[in-house]
């Protein structure tokens, strides 16, 4: 991952992490994978909070699509799985 799609992804998830934070939680990048799915780790009470599938769904993949639109994925390598 370059720099500067980097940084344009950090941008993006700094318009969320305040309300994360609000909660105890954080959200950090581990990587892009060549098919453009971002992969990000939960921290703090993220790791464990069962609404991180909604505010992954409703909230990070949402504001980083749209500001990122080379991004066409994203998933958290840790956290609560949501239940099949």
């Amino acid at each position: 991952m370059d720099n500067q799609l980097k940084e344009r992804i950090e941008k993006a998830l700094d318009s969320i992490r305040p309300h994360l934070a609000v909660d105890g939680g954080d959200v950090e990048v581990v990587n892009v994978t060549d098919n453009m799915c971002l992969r990000i780790k939960w921290l703090g009470n993220c790791e464990n909070c069962f609404m991180s599938v909604m505010t992954m769904k409703a909230g990070i993949e949402q504001v980083v699509m749209a500001q990122v639109p080379e991004i066409l994925s994203v998933e958290a390598i840790n956290g609560v799985e949501m239940p099949s």
